[in-house]
């Protein structure tokens, strides 16, 4: 059964993925930019509907308290990043647009790259370092002072269930830069969607807002340091039987700079 609703799931996205995508493309020379957004945003949470539906997997939100209200106050949100489930999920149900901080390489990806593409999003060349992390920054204070929130996952990469990645700090370099705060984010999504797998479980995938941290006066390693003890704790709190019994949290390692 998991195998089948799987490959149903994976059709409806692909069905729904052509239109939309085109739809974008020629709409968007007409639209602004949160227009374009929204537009977008409307084929991700079709994809999440898709995956309550289809899959079986609900999310259960804490902590949105802990989001800015004001429509121009500013956020960088550092998520944990296990699967797709995040990319789709978090604009869906975020009420600011947001944007990915990217490699350029996913904009040449058929159909869903080239809606993208007409996003107002950070797409870099990783290839070229230090220029890359200038345009994060350049691109990053003028979405944020127009209320977008820029969105990166400090570990860079999908992490298998129960593992840690290597927190890199480019997203709190960007928020001392900015002087924006930093929202750490909790998600359990490889119980239900494991990195790399065909094949989706229906469950219930956590998602846990943290409290703002103040990025003033901070250090960007010294605040990314604080950024993983907090997420790597709470998804010891959430998901408990993907830790060793009685392990205690990891503390947090020397975060890097980012690529």
């Amino acid at each position: 059964m998991a195998l089948i609703r799987s490959i149903l799931h994976l059709l409806w996205m692909a069905l729904t993925i052509v239109p939309w995508a085109l739809a974008v493309v020629v709409a968007s020379p007409f639209l602004s930019s949160d227009r374009v957004y929204w537009m977008c945003a409307g084929w991700l949470r079709t994809a999440v509907n898709g995956g309550i539906a289809i899959l079986g997997i609900q999310n259960r939100i804490t902590g949105w308290e802990n989001l800015p209200l004001g429509k121009k106050d500013p956020a960088i949100l550092l998520v944990k990043h296990q699967s797709t489930w995040e990319t789709f999920v978090m604009p869906a149900i975020m009420p600011h647009p947001l944007a990915f901080v990217f490699k350029r390489e996913l904009l040449y990806v058929p159909f869903f790259g080239w809606a993208m593409s007409r996003m107002d999003m950070i797409h870099i060349d990783r290839s070229q370092r230090a220029q890359a992390f200038n345009k994060v920054v350049a691109q990053g204070k003028r979405l944020l002072a127009q209320g977008t929130w820029v969105i990166m996952f400090p570990e860079g990469t999908r992490i298998p269930r129960g593992q840690v990645g290597t927190y890199k700090s480019g997203g709190t370099r960007l928020a001392v830069e900015t002087g924006a705060p930093v929202i750490p984010i909790a998600v359990t999504s490889a119980k239900c969607w494991p990195r790399k797998a065909f094949i989706k479980r229906p469950g219930i995938v956590d998602i846990s807002i943290g409290k703002p941290i103040s990025s003033e006066g901070r250090q960007p390693d010294e605040l990314m340091r604080e950024v993983q003890d907090w997420i790597e704790a709470e998804m010891h709190r959430l998901d408990p039987d993907a830790y060793p019994p009685q392990a205690p949290a990891p503390s947090a390692g020397s975060a890097t700079r980012a690529d």
